[in-house]
């Protein structure tokens, strides 16, 4: 490839795949997937149903996701002379990627929260779990954006 650093390519391409998996599935759920089946199937538990049913399926990939993201977050950081060290905010592309990182810590632990404590509680789901399941997805999907816009900032700044 003359000159094109194959591993870092490679690195780009899964940090991308594995935003797109996650976060990605975060925003298309929310702005498609859950109105189209609330609009087809109607509210009740048939929409409760499918939606467990997406989740467990999605965690897995999630999970895989949560873990590529960390592994070549830390390969294209290494290969980037303007990255020092985790959290710091000596320079706006180091500020940037710090609050990028604070944002999908949170993603990370809201994303745990609703699949380990909310998804798998033991008896019956009352409502109040299932309205928390539903405010901390959409949250998580509005952090998505908010990951991808700095992103972008940090991709101009380097």
């Amino acid at each position: 490839m003359g000159g094109i650093d194959f591993v870092s390519v490679l690195a780009t391409f899964f940090h991308d795949l594995f935003t797109v998996i996650w976060m990605g599935g975060l925003i298309v759920t929310v702005i498609s997937y859950l109105p189209a089946i609330k609009e087809s199937i109607g509210p009740g538990p048939q929409v409760k149903k499918v939606m467990q049913a997406y989740q467990k399926r999605q965690s897995v990939w999630v999970y895989i996701s949560m873990a590529g993201l960390i592994v070549t977050g830390l390969m294209l950081s290494k290969q980037n002379p303007d990255f020092v060290h985790l959290f710091n905010f000596s320079s706006p592309y180091a500020s940037a990627l710090s609050i990028k990182h604070i944002l999908v810590i949170i993603m990370i632990g809201i994303s745990l929260e609703r699949s380990l404590i909310l998804g798998s509680a033991k008896g019956p789901t009352t409502p109040q779990k299932e309205r928390l399941n539903l405010i901390l997805l959409m949250v998580n999907a509005g952090l998505a954006v908010v990951v991808l816009f700095t992103s972008g900032f940090i991709a101009a700044l380097a």
